[in-house]
């Protein structure tokens, strides 16, 4: 069986930047007009290999230290929202041998590659977690579950994407919303990340932290965690 693949997030922005990245080099090394745009050129292309990395690599170690500080009951219902080809839906299932992993999704080609319903089923499958993975189509903006019905939510370099700030705050309190009381939530971005820890704080949640820069993942980002009505985590 072939192993999971995962895409690239933010593929038209990789692609741009190869793109510039190589003329930049191209031209700074063979017209002598232009040769300043060697430098630039060089910047771009070296954030087109380093936002390929982090897609490849670093956020899937990231995701696995958020993930491992959540401290996920055996038998929890998580959410992942905005959960694209499976990467952090899928690596929640693996530590669930008794829960069930959510995924909810516009499915935008734009925000990852290839990204589809199908592929992210097919990965649960080739990670032999499809019996423990449910999928949705959705709106992060307007979640289609009912109130307090998960343990935890969580949310990968997602909401930034969402491009005015009423949405963004639309989505964050969709998320609070579907939590139950005592469950936890963790947003990862790169973006928006203090207004998320404010509306978390508006919508009553307690606990709110806003973490340090993690370097992990490119760009840098940091993980916003919460808790509803200042309970602590976990089912009991």
């Amino acid at each position: 069986m072939r192993r999971a693949e995962y895409g690239i997030d933010a593929p038209g922005v990789v692609l741009t930047f190869a793109v510039l990245g190589v003329a930049g080099l191209w031209l700074g090394a063979t017209a002598r007009s232009v040769r300043g745009l060697a430098i630039p050129g060089a910047v771009f292309a070296a954030e087109a290999v380093l936002m390929i990395w982090s897609s490849r690599f670093g956020k899937r170690r990231v995701v696995r230290r958020m993930l491992d500080a959540l401290g996920l009951g055996a038998d929890a219902r998580v959410l992942d929202v905005g959960c694209g080809r499976g990467q952090v839906l899928i690596e929640v299932a693996k530590r669930l041998p008794e829960g069930r992993a959510v995924g909810v999704d516009l499915w935008r080609r734009s925000d990852q590659s290839g990204n589809h319903r199908r592929v992210t089923l097919e990965n649960a499958v080739r990670e032999g977690v499809a019996e423990r993975v449910k999928v949705h189509d959705g709106d992060a903006r307007r979640l289609p579950f009912d109130d307090g019905c998960f343990d935890v939510v969580v949310s990968s370099l997602v909401v930034h994407n969402i491009p005015d700030r009423a949405g963004r705050a639309d989505a964050i309190r969709e998320m609070a919303r579907v939590l139950r009381p005592g469950g936890l939530l963790a947003v990862l971005d790169f973006r928006h990340t203090a207004a998320y820890a404010d509306t978390l704080r508006a919508a009553g949640l307690a606990h709110v932290r806003r973490s340090g820069l993690w370097f992990g993942v490119f760009p840098p980002a940091r993980i916003v965690t919460a808790c509803k009505d200042g309970l602590a985590g976990g089912r009991g």
